[in-house]
Protein backbone atom coordinates (compact mmCIF):
# COMPACT_ATOMS: atom_id res chain seq x y z
CA UNK A 1 0.00 0.00 0.00
CA UNK A 2 1.67 3.40 -0.82
CA UNK A 3 1.10 6.60 1.43
CA UNK A 4 -1.58 8.10 -1.06
CA UNK A 5 -3.89 4.92 -0.57
CA UNK A 6 -3.08 4.73 3.17
CA UNK A 7 -3.86 8.75 3.51
CA UNK A 8 -7.17 7.99 1.35
CA UNK A 9 -8.11 5.38 3.65
CA UNK A 10 -7.84 7.30 6.73
CA UNK A 11 -9.34 10.26 5.46
CA UNK A 12 -12.69 7.70 4.51
CA UNK A 13 -12.09 5.94 7.94
CA UNK A 14 -13.34 9.51 9.29
CA UNK A 15 -16.09 9.76 6.32
CA UNK A 16 -14.70 12.73 5.06
CA UNK A 17 -14.46 14.29 1.65
CA UNK A 18 -11.25 15.27 -0.35
CA UNK A 19 -13.00 18.78 0.19
CA UNK A 20 -13.93 18.74 3.54
CA UNK A 21 -10.42 17.26 4.38
CA UNK A 22 -8.55 19.34 2.93
CA UNK A 23 -10.55 22.25 4.40
CA UNK A 24 -9.55 20.83 8.11
CA UNK A 25 -5.73 20.55 7.30
CA UNK A 26 -5.98 24.50 6.04
CA UNK A 27 -4.48 22.44 2.65
CA UNK A 28 -5.86 23.20 -1.07
CA UNK A 29 -7.97 20.52 -2.29
CA UNK A 30 -5.72 19.67 -5.36
CA UNK A 31 -2.86 19.17 -2.72
CA UNK A 32 -4.96 16.15 -0.67
CA UNK A 33 -5.54 15.09 -3.98
CA UNK A 34 -1.98 14.88 -5.43
CA UNK A 35 -1.62 13.16 -1.83
CA UNK A 36 -3.56 10.75 -2.96
CA UNK A 37 -2.70 9.68 -6.02
CA UNK A 38 1.29 9.82 -4.87
CA UNK A 39 2.31 12.87 -7.07
CA UNK A 40 4.06 14.54 -4.19
CA UNK A 41 3.97 13.70 -0.43
CA UNK A 42 3.08 15.43 2.84
CA UNK A 43 5.80 18.11 4.11
CA UNK A 44 6.71 17.92 7.85
CA UNK A 45 3.66 20.22 8.75
CA UNK A 46 1.34 18.42 6.94
CA UNK A 47 2.00 15.61 9.06
CA UNK A 48 1.99 17.06 12.24
CA UNK A 49 -1.75 18.49 10.39
CA UNK A 50 -2.40 14.81 9.45
CA UNK A 51 -1.43 13.18 13.26
CA UNK A 52 -4.05 16.26 14.50
CA UNK A 53 -6.65 14.91 12.48
CA UNK A 54 -5.86 11.18 13.34
CA UNK A 55 -5.72 11.33 16.96
CA UNK A 56 -9.02 13.80 16.75
CA UNK A 57 -11.06 10.93 14.63
CA UNK A 58 -9.51 7.98 17.31
CA UNK A 59 -7.78 6.59 14.20
CA UNK A 60 -4.22 5.14 14.01
CA UNK A 61 -1.18 7.58 12.69
CA UNK A 62 1.10 5.20 12.50
CA UNK A 63 0.65 3.27 8.99
CA UNK A 64 0.79 7.06 6.96
CA UNK A 65 3.85 7.82 9.31
CA UNK A 66 5.45 4.30 8.16
CA UNK A 67 4.65 4.86 4.79
CA UNK A 68 5.72 8.72 4.57
CA UNK A 69 9.23 7.73 5.92
CA UNK A 70 9.55 4.71 3.95
CA UNK A 71 9.02 7.05 1.01
CA UNK A 72 11.38 9.38 1.83
CA UNK A 73 14.06 7.12 1.92
CA UNK A 74 13.14 5.70 -1.53
CA UNK A 75 13.35 9.43 -2.86
CA UNK A 76 16.63 9.88 -1.36
CA UNK A 77 17.75 6.26 -2.97
CA UNK A 78 16.89 7.47 -6.17
CA UNK A 79 18.29 11.04 -6.22
CA UNK A 80 21.45 9.12 -5.14
CA UNK A 81 21.99 7.32 -8.04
Amino acid sequence: MTLGDTIRLTRQKAFYTQEDFAKKLNVALSTVNRWELDKVHPNMKAMKLIKEFCEENGLSYEPIEKEWLKSGLESKKRTQR
